[in-house]
């Protein structure tokens, strides 16, 4: 039990060497991974749309 309480004490020290972002650079950052999870789900959209309809076209020859 001894050194959970020191794997805890450890822990702590490390986030004191934490550099955090400025709320508006968070705000960015999550921002940005917004719009880039937004431009690939669509992206897979429209590839799954693309081939779909070439496989359908290929099969219903």
């Amino acid at each position: 039990m001894n050194s959970f309480f020191t794997y805890l004490r450890n822990v702590r020290a490390e986030l004191d060497h934490v550099v955090w972002p400025k709320p508006q650079q968070a705000m960015t950052h999550v921002a940005l991974i917004v719009l880039i999870s937004i431009f690939t789900a669509l992206l897979v959209t429209g590839l799954d749309y693309v081939f779909t309809h070439a496989v359908g076209y290929l099969i219903n020859r």
